[in-house]
């Protein structure tokens, strides 16, 4: 159950980059009210991991699900495209996070 919390998490903090922007700089108040809600609840599934995981794994895991899923967002919603260097950077992010998830023991 723990890593379900942080692939929540990890969903949630996605949501919340993409939530930023709309804000305007946090001039337009329900942009921000949502943009506060999806960055509390990604911080709460992330203490819901931390309580079964170690918390050098868990916010590894956590930021590097929220790089690449805010990257993958936005190139499906923004066309945003990235660089092949970035796209490089990406892949090493997700082989370092296969490989922090299988050594690491779950309890």
């Amino acid at each position: 159950m723990p890593w379900i919390w942080l692939l929540l998490a990890g969903a949630v903090e996605v949501a919340w980059a993409q939530s930023i922007e709309p804000t305007r700089g946090f001039t337009r108040l329900p942009q921000s009210a949502l943009c506060l809600v999806l960055m509390l609840g990604a911080v709460y599934l992330l203490s819901r991991a931390l309580q079964d995981l170690p918390v050098g794994t868990s916010y590894a895991v956590f930021t590097g699900i929220g790089t690449i899923g805010t990257v993958l967002t936005a190139l499906a919603v923004r066309h945003e495209v990235p660089s092949p260097t970035a796209l490089t950077g990406l892949a090493l992010i997700t082989a370092g996070l296969i490989t922090v998830h299988l050594g690491t023991a779950t309890p």
